[in-house]
């Protein structure tokens, strides 16, 4: 039977737990445990004492719980039967996982059934080695990544299917928005997962949801995916309209503010102010309305004028006194029909509208006034005339 001179673990990266072939030692034996390692020391179906990084001789000093027992079987010297499981505490990446069958929920934004499906990759860390080995090992010789979630692949299915319908609703998660929040997604279901992997001496270090599958190609998740880009859609199209129409109410105040500094740089360079302008403009006003149906307005005008004058000085005043000498002309040739109304012609000797002659101007019986013009009044002292 071969004695071991030296313990150390021999197995890959990819493995948690690794059980020594040898079970003779030697009380003299080296044990080797590397970084990132721990043994443990199995006696009689006992788990006993653990190392952890270091070189130890197995010496009863060092392996105290079996110490009495190694010296009285063994006095130091001959063989004792033991066994050695080495753990790696190293973080397992790239452990793959995925849901064997669709994930039912109601979609929490729009409210109707829908089912996804699920995949990704974690890492794990042996944590507790004494809690992994008794309720995962066993008398198995080793453990590794595809034994170990050959182990937890029921119990994960069932958890994490649970667990993504959980944080989809609680989080109000939108099925057309999910892969923009898949890190988020990720680490909510790590923590619901923790303490389920805790509980077997595994650290859940990370977890990742790398891709959801979902039901493309179903009547109703496309109506809704079409509803939902719509109406993202419609709300840039309205976004995009205000911003126009803010860009051409700001183009036109420019213009306007162009145009007036523009027309303020012409009146600086021909030497007149605002306010002068609009007087020449009412004066324009006042010189071309000569009707007499207009005889009220140019009172107002001249008013106006009475304000401006001293602006627009000799101009403004020649074009009223002007104005008014012509209208004065007017009235003064002005003569009516006394029998009907009707404006007569200068030199008419009969009404165009009724026939009637034409009297002549004749001199006021009871004043003497000699009139200009016919009429059936005197307008010195209001008698009829005969």
């Amino acid at each position: 039977m071969e004695i071991a001179d030296i313990i150390k673990y021999e197995g890959d990266n990819a493995t948690f737990i690794w059980k020594h072939p040898c079970e003779d030692f030697n009380s003299l034996t080296q044990l080797i445990v590397h970084e990132s390692q721990e043994a443990i020391f199995f006696m009689n179906g006992q788990a006993l004492d653990l190392f952890g990084a270091g070189r130890y001789t197995l010496e009863a000093q060092n392996i105290p719980k079996i110490g009495k027992a190694l010296n009285r079987l063994t006095n130091d010297r001959t063989p004792f039967h033991c066994e050695v499981y080495f753990f790696n505490k190293t973080e397992q990446m790239s452990v793959k996982w995925g849901t064997d069958s669709k994930v039912q929920y109601i979609e929490p934004t729009y409210g109707f059934p829908i089912s996804i499906g699920a995949s990704g990759e974690m890492s794990l860390r042996a944590d507790d080695s004494r809690k992994l080995l008794l309720k995962l090992v066993g008398t198995e010789n080793i453990l590794g990544q595809q034994k170990l979630v050959s182990f937890f692949k029921a119990f994960l299915m069932s958890r994490v299917k649970t667990y993504i319908a959980q944080v989809m609703k609680s989080e109000k998660i939108n099925i057309f928005e999910i892969d923009e929040r898949l890190t988020e997604f990720s680490e909510n279901i790590r923590q619901l997962l923790i303490p389920d992997f805790e509980d077997y001496g595994i650290a859940l270090e990370r977890f990742f949801v790398t891709n959801i599958v979902k039901p493309d190609g179903e009547r109703q998740y496309e109506r809704f995916k079409e509803l939902h880009f719509r109406s993202y859609a419609d709300i840039a199209e309205a976004k995009l309209n205000q911003q126009v129409d803010v860009i051409r109410a700001q183009t036109e105040a420019q213009k306007t503010v162009i145009a007036s500094e523009a027309i303020a740089t012409k009146r600086r360079q021909e030497g007149y102010t605002y306010q002068q302008e609009r007087g020449f403009d009412v004066a324009e006003r006042v010189a071309e309305n000569e009707a007499v149906g207009q005889f009220t307005n140019m009172g107002v005008g001249l008013g106006t004028m009475a304000g401006v004058g001293g602006a627009v000085g000799g101009v403004v005043g020649s074009a009223v006194t002007g104005a008014f000498s012509d209208i004065n002309s007017q009235i003064d040739n002005l003569s009516f029909c006394e029998n009907c109304g009707a404006k007569l012609q200068p030199g008419s000797a009969f009404c165009e509208e009724c026939g009637a002659p034409v009297a002549e101007a004749g001199t006021c019986k009871n004043c003497g006034y000699k009139f200009e013009r016919p009429g059936k009044f005197c307008p010195k002292c209001g008698a009829k005339r005969g």
